[in-house]
């Protein structure tokens, strides 16, 4: 159980830990374009998202699959920057169709997966029994992730209710602001690929 706490404890930390901003941004972009209303839709994306992350997780870890881990990480500010533009795209039309939306919110986690597991490996060393340590980071970047969304959803409230601020424009502000973000990101990132 002491293994059990350790590496859920490291699997929130990591996701919450600044220096690994560019998951944070994912989150933030992901549920900016619900409310508390819309709980289930945001549950749909956090569940599918778990999902890809989860799969690509074990599977990295336990060496099924490799990707060069520059790859990885110039192609997570990739996904940041596909998420924004479908909110700003969406915000001047109806809206992007959800099973798109949540098509490539499994997708994406795949990807952000296999940029969680170089950290889990280093953790690991060379481990044979890892299920339970496994299982425990996991759940360790859920609550984590949960944090973000609920930091995210209270901040909307705020805004909306409080502040008076329109839906479609928190929207394009935060998502403006992470696409700049995450495009100086890509670009760094494909320059050191190069």
């Amino acid at each position: 159980m002491q293994d059990f706490a350790l590496y859920f404890e490291l699997g929130w930390q990591h996701i919450l830990d600044w220096q690994g901003y560019d998951h944070i941004l994912f989150v933030l972009v992901l549920c900016c374009s619900y409310t508390l209303t819309d709980w289930r839709k945001i549950l749909l994306l956090v569940t599918a998202f778990t999902i890809g992350h989860s799969l690509t997780l074990a599977l990295s870890v336990l060496n099924f699959v490799r990707v060069n881990s520059a790859w990885i990480e110039f192609m997570i500010p990739l996904t940041i920057l596909v998420t924004t533009s479908l909110n700003i795209i969406g915000r001047k039309t109806k809206k992007t169709g959800s099973w798109l939306k949540y098509t490539l919110t499994l997708f994406f986690g795949l990807i952000h997966g296999m940029g969680f597991s170089n950290y889990l490996k280093s953790l690991l060393g060379k481990s044979t029994n890892i299920a339970t340590e496994l299982f425990a980071f996991n759940i360790g970047l859920e609550f984590g992730q949960l944090m973000i969304v609920l930091i995210s959803l209270a901040t909307s409230f705020f805004l909306i209710n409080l502040i008076k601020i329109t839906q479609k424009d928190w929207i394009f502000f935060l998502s403006s602001a992470i696409f700049g973000i995450s495009f100086i990101m890509s670009a760094e990132r494909l320059a050191a690929l190069l």
